[in-house]
């Protein structure tokens, strides 16, 4: 098991500066014999990957994913189409591992990455597969990554409900995943940097064994990522821990006119609002 310590970094922008705390863990699991999970926190991309495939086959998939996307951010130039050549290497390293590889070996990979390109800066989230991208806003959490998951495809179509998937037999069947093909590629979700976000990057290690009601809990109860990740890892394990769990928790304060402005907006919105209800009673 890694353990678990916050690092941070101040990352200057025009209007102020933004300021990211994060933490990340891994474990096996209590039923796994390998961890096959992977992961980087790395400024500015942070992933999670999960392998699959039998003997070490798995292991190899998400190792190779996340070494050539830490290439990727150590450059500094991280954007959709170095992460998909990243990502197109990764598929040529596993297969050069035939004697512990076959067809259906592959990973999951899934994160986030600051985006300091345009006018403002973004946060982009990638994902195939089906670990997950959580964000925690104005006290509320929400799945910003969707499962490319059998069961996914079931509930989008209005054939199963969330609470039905969560025992489906073919719950741990993907439909996307880094390995078995060429050519697949991340969908991508761009998202304004708001001050107070958290983001939460998971294995469906952590989602077998937590709610996301579970996941809010630890957010609230702590504020640091080291403590949210720790005790979340915890809970995991011991409602079973039947799969290996990485957690990456992240923290973001933006600070200066930035933030400011959007506060200020935020009320002005607010005002103008209240303003159109009041015109809206009156008029005749």
């Amino acid at each position: 098991m890694t353990e678990p310590a916050t690092q941070s970094r101040t990352v200057p922008l025009a209007d102020g500066a933004l300021e990211l705390q994060w933490s990340s863990i891994t474990h096996r699991g209590r039923r796994r014999d390998a961890n096959q999970d992977a992961m980087m926190a790395e400024f500015p991309l942070f992933i999670v990957a999960d392998g699959m495939g039998g003997h070490i086959g798995g292991e190899i998939a998400s190792a190779s994913t996340v070494d050539r996307l830490r290439a990727v951010a150590a450059k500094g130039d991280v954007g959709p189409k170095t992460i998909e050549k990243a990502l197109a290497r990764a598929v040529g390293d596993i297969a050069s591992h035939p004697e512990t590889t076959d067809e259906g070996t592959g990973t999951t990979v899934t994160g986030v990455y600051l985006d300091l390109t345009g006018d403002e800066p973004t946060w982009v989230t990638l994902n195939v597969g089906d670990s997950r991208v959580y964000l925690f806003r104005d006290g509320g959490l929400a799945q910003v990554t969707t499962d490319h998951s059998v069961v996914q495809e079931l509930i989008s179509a209005g054939r199963l409900t969330p609470e039905e998937a969560e025992n489906h037999p073919y719950g741990n069947v993907i439909t996307r995943a880094i390995g078995p093909s060429d050519g697949v590629l991340p969908d991508y979700v761009r998202l304004e940097v708001v001050d107070g976000d958290r983001f939460v990057i998971c294995s469906d290690g952590l989602t077998k064994e937590l709610t996301d009601y579970g996941i809010l809990h630890f957010l609230l109860q702590h504020d640091d990522p080291t403590e949210a990740a720790d005790d979340m890892l915890e809970a995991a394990l011991e409602n079973g821990g039947r799969d290996n769990v990485t957690i990456i928790v992240i923290n973001a304060h933006r600070t200066g006119a930035g933030a400011d402005g959007a506060a200020a907006a935020d009320a002005a919105g607010d005002a103008d609002a209240a303003g159109d209800d009041d015109s809206s009673t009156t008029a005749p």
